[in-house]
């Protein structure tokens, strides 16, 4: 055990804030998973709990071992991931998959182990990164509008094109944190505006064209507006119902909670164990567990903020943030949701909710983040050996 302590390098609070997470999130998945064992066919409650610990010891085994790989190596790799990302976003939306006529798309199955794997969120990571890599290369320079087009935006639009169509809540985040990384990077904020124009046109035109042809381009438009007029009104739509059953939750719980596994709403709450975990955990532990929560994910954009400065690259500052910014904004969506202060998305809970992909992308970014403080730490080491002569000579003789 102490010499995985010994090998863990980079941010030990960052390792902290997602070990304690992973830790917490087995009990209000166990207790969600009374429903799932209840609807589904095995009928057994322990079998989610395992399979919710497979996600998380694959996922950290991934945090793990991405943490030792040099960042600057990620630099290449998102170029090269790109046109992979491209293939199985391609392949995903031509299995044709269809919820009520509409594409619901989103996942491919992993040969061999005959697991789910949304290809969406994999591209989230790729695309962050690629924006990063381009960013930090012009840095220094003066670069036009027409310049960028080809290297950076025709690469990101071709993502959310093929994103869109069967998921628009996790297109439209990845567009908005591509926009504020671009902007963190020093993109031009005119350029940016004409970007922002483009996207929303784009989107319009997409609606209007699925509207008018809803035979020739199976989509989800039905889906989000059903969800937007539901927030804005009272309808009598799946997201009223889901949003009723969680503000429920939420009330029952009141301060101190009706305690862990004691849910009621769970049994009627659907997706109790992903996308409105966060009302089960309000129900369960009150707002103190509800708002502690908060806090541990506020922690964590903090110190991702902190390494990010911290890094001694304009590509590693850009990195942290292009990967760390979309798990706190994830978890903040997701919060929202349940309190009905957003409409409902389908996003889940970072490193709580129930799901292979979605802990396995997660693990993922936040390895890419520990690598680059990994590095800050190898430099410190580094300064702290040349400023110390006995150092320097122990490690001759």
């Amino acid at each position: 055990m102490k010499s995985v302590f010994n090998n863990i390098k980079g941010d030990r609070l960052i390792w902290a804030i997602a070990a304690l997470l992973a830790i917490f999130s087995f009990l209000p998945v166990y207790s969600a998973a009374s429903n799932l064992a209840y609807v589904g066919e095995s009928g057994n409650t322990f079998s989610y709990f395992l399979k919710h610990l497979m996600h998380l010891f694959l996922g950290f085994t991934i945090m793990f071992g991405v943490h030792k790989i040099p960042y600057r190596y990620f630099r290449g790799l998102s170029i090269v991931l790109i046109p992979v990302v491209l293939v199985l976003l391609v392949i995903t939306m031509l299995q044709g998959t269809t919820i009520e006529g509409a594409n619901a798309s989103r996942w491919i199955q992993i040969p061999i182990v005959n697991m789910s794997f949304q290809t969406s969120t994999f591209a989230f990571v790729v695309l962050m990164v690629f924006v990063a890599r381009y960013m930090s290369k012009i840095k220094d320079k003066e670069i036009t509008f027409k310049e960028s087009i080809l290297p950076l935006w025709i690469p990101v639009f071709l993502v959310l094109v093929l994103i869109l169509p069967a998921n628009f809540s996790t297109a439209a985040i990845m567009f908005l944190m591509v926009v504020m990384l671009v902007f963190l990077g020093g993109y031009p904020i005119k350029y940016l505006a004409v970007i922002i124009g483009t996207g929303i046109l784009a989107l319009t035109l997409f609606v209007l064209i699925a509207k008018a042809f809803p035979d020739a381009m199976p989509n989800r438009i039905d889906t989000w507006m059903s969800r937007i007029e539901s927030f804005t009104s009272n309808g009598d739509t799946e997201a009223d119902y889901q949003i009723e059953k969680a503000k429920i939750a939420i009330a029952s719980g009141g301060i101190q909670g009706v305690g862990p596994g004691k849910s009621i709403q769970k049994n009627f709450l659907p997706q109790s164990s992903s996308d409105f975990i966060y009302a089960i955990i309000v129900e369960e532990y009150g707002l103190l567990g509800g708002f502690t929560l908060m806090i541990f994910y506020l922690w964590l954009l903090f110190r991702i903020v902190i390494v990010s400065q911290k890094s001694d690259t304009i590509f590693g500052k850009l990195l942290v943030l292009g990967v760390g910014l979309p798990i706190v904004f994830q978890a903040l969506i997701n919060m929202a949701v349940a309190v009905e202060l957003f409409p409902v998305t389908g996003q889940t809970l970072p490193l709580i909710s129930s799901g292979g992909t979605s802990i396995w992308m997660t693990c993922l970014a936040l390895g890419i983040i520990l690598s680059v403080s990994a590095k800050r730490e190898e430099i410190k080491e580094q300064e702290e050996r040349e400023d110390n002569p006995l150092e320097i000579l122990s490690e001759a003789l």
